[in-house]
């Protein structure tokens, strides 16, 4: 007969289903300690490898949801320093929220009840916005994505400073706001964060300014 030592039977079963966080604000903490450790260089690369693979091929249970952009720079679970299973991440340029990309959300944090947590993460020097800020001729059906943008760029048109990153920042609010109006799920959280192409720094976006 065989003994399993008793201390091994009271540790808990670590399921595919376990979160690593409770709350959308642990959440979100969670999310900046993987960022800090991105910026500072000191990866620990949590949850790739092939034991994560394996534990999480027949479930997921992603802890945020993440709505960026497409720019091969900024890709969420590199710069949050997370791995398989862990985000449900939503990439499009611009960091647009059309009713496809909203529905895929909506997937997410309503009907599996995956995540309290959305996070709009915006960039630096992002082309798209800056396409919709220069009115730069693209055909469609790209013309229609940077159409999206132009709400942000006539709102951030009167901001001083730079008018890209002003309209960057003006587009996460009015998207932080557009998807906090659309899930009225208790304990759901959108926040709007942005993203340096320099530092590696995820931050707060400028203030809105009215």
């Amino acid at each position: 007969m065989r003994f399993v030592p008793l201390l091994f039977l009271l540790l808990p079963v670590l399921r595919a289903t376990d979160q690593p966080c409770s709350t959308a604000q642990s959440c979100w903490e969670l999310l900046a300690k993987g960022n800090h450790d991105w910026v500072s260089g000191r990866l620990k690369h949590t949850n790739q490898t092939t034991q994560r693979r394996d534990a999480v091929r027949e479930h997921q249970s992603p802890f945020a949801v993440v709505l960026s952009c497409a720019d091969s720079r900024v890709p969420p679970e590199v710069l949050f320093d997370r791995g398989v299973g862990d985000l449900f991440v939503i990439r499009v340029a611009g960091n647009v929220a059309d009713e496809m990309d909203a529905g895929s959300i909506q997937y997410a944090v309503e009907v599996q009840n995956y995540a309290k947590l959305v996070v709009v993460l915006g960039h630096a020097r992002c082309g798209a916005v800056d396409a919709a800020v220069h009115r730069t001729p693209v055909p469609d059906p790209l013309a229609k994505l940077i159409n999206l943008l132009r709400p942000a760029v006539e709102a951030s048109k009167d901001w001083p400073g730079n008018p890209v990153e002003n309209a960057v920042d003006a587009h996460i609010h009015l998207t932080v706001k557009k998807l906090a109006g659309m899930f009225h799920s208790p304990g759901v959280l959108v926040v709007g964060k942005r993203y340096s192409l320099d530092t590696g720094e995820v931050t707060d976006p400028q203030p809105w300014k009215p």
